[in-house]
């Protein structure tokens, strides 16, 4: 089993454990020797690796998104870590727990699906429950629902995700309902949280690393949530025809702007707020992550690409500020307290 993750590493330190293989390329030396370069990650991060000599009897049997073990070492080249691979071979399916290799929501996943289900059962209007309900039953859509990140990159952007996701977006919707009352139709607004992303069941795959499907480049998930909700629609006799465009809406204007991908702008009120309760959670998603990842200043993050700037460790500054202000006072005595020199 796996024994040493890529957050665990430090210089020099030797290394024997099991690695994805993120990317592979057999490169030259400027001397024209080959050597492999593979990225390797887990759950945990991802770090650069070389293997300079005894890899081309193996090279051609490993794959991306293959498992392999590796031994070598942890070194330091131009102030970043990487590890220079000694030995390397293709891993067997009994040795590793595809857990460790794959970030995950730390939640429990049937917990947070029942607690979806329950938003959806909490529907007052028939309609809306029923639609809800029985694109949340599924057998088809549910394990899905329940694997899928929120997004491959930008936030919940791990097995998982979007189910976590959703659920603190219902959490913020009746926040918002009890903030506004009569102004706001919750049950829509309800539907809007647990559809708005139901398409990427189809746009992404993340059976090992995230990435896009054929249909997601070519539709996305916006478009993709919006057919399988017309054809849950459909099979409900009777829907009315006006929520159905409300809830197509609701789906097709969630990312607020054309630039962002949004077809149309929200152009009622629960639109809106979906749309600014789903930003803002996603830009939470985001800096939490940042904020848990390690970094190369103690005060600072790393750069966000979805929020485009870097974050304040407010807790370690204001500890920081808060120590140099506990100085003792007789490190710094006052200059009335001072003896008038002879």
């Amino acid at each position: 089993m796996k024994s040493v993750f890529v957050a665990d590493l430090e210089p020099d330190q030797p290394v024997q454990s099991y690695f994805l293989v993120s990317a592979k390329e057999v490169l030259q030396t400027r001397d024209g020797k080959p050597y492999l370069r593979m990225e390797l990650s887990d759950r945990t991060g991802s770090i650069d690796t070389r293997m300079w000599t005894g890899f081309e009897a193996i090279v051609d049997s490993i794959d991306r998104d293959d498992i392999v073990k590796i031994q070598g070492k942890a070194e330091t080249y131009r102030n970043r870590l990487q590890l220079k691979i000694d030995r390397l071979r293709k891993a067997e399916a009994s040795e590793v727990d595809p857990r460790d290799f794959f970030p995950h929501t730390p939640e429990d996943l049937d917990a947070l699906y029942g607690k979806v289900e329950e938003f959806g059962r909490s529907m007052a209007n028939p309609w809306l429950r029923r639609l809800v309900t029985s694109i949340l039953a599924d057998p088809e859509i549910a394990p899905r629902l329940k694997k899928v990140p929120a997004a491959k990159l930008m936030h919940h952007a791990y097995r998982g995700g979007l189910v976590e996701h959703v659920v603190s977006l219902c959490g913020l919707c009746r926040q918002i309902k009890a903030h506004y009352g009569d102004e706001v139709d919750l049950d829509l607004l309800l539907t809007g949280a647990i559809l708005h992303d139901v398409g990427k069941i189809d746009e992404l795959e993340y059976e090992r690393e995230t990435g896009y499907s054929t249909e997601g480049r070519l539709l996305g998930h916006i478009l993709l949530g919006l057919q399988l909700i017309r054809r849950k629609i459909d099979l409900i006799e009777g829907f009315p025809a006006p929520l159905a465009r409300a809830v197509e809406h609701l789906i097709a204007s969630h990312h607020g702007l054309l630039e962002f991908g949004s077809p149309r702008p929200p152009l009622f009120r629960e639109a809106l707020l979906l749309h600014f309760l789903d930003d803002m959670d996603s830009k939470m998603g985001a800096a939490r992550a940042v904020l848990n990842a390690p970094g190369a200043e103690p005060d600072w993050t790393e750069r966000s690409p979805a929020l485009a700037r870097q974050l304040l460790r407010l807790d370690r500054y204001l500890q920081s500020a808060s120590a140099q202000a506990e100085t003792p006072e007789a490190e710094h005595p006052s200059l009335f307290d001072s003896k008038p020199q002879k």
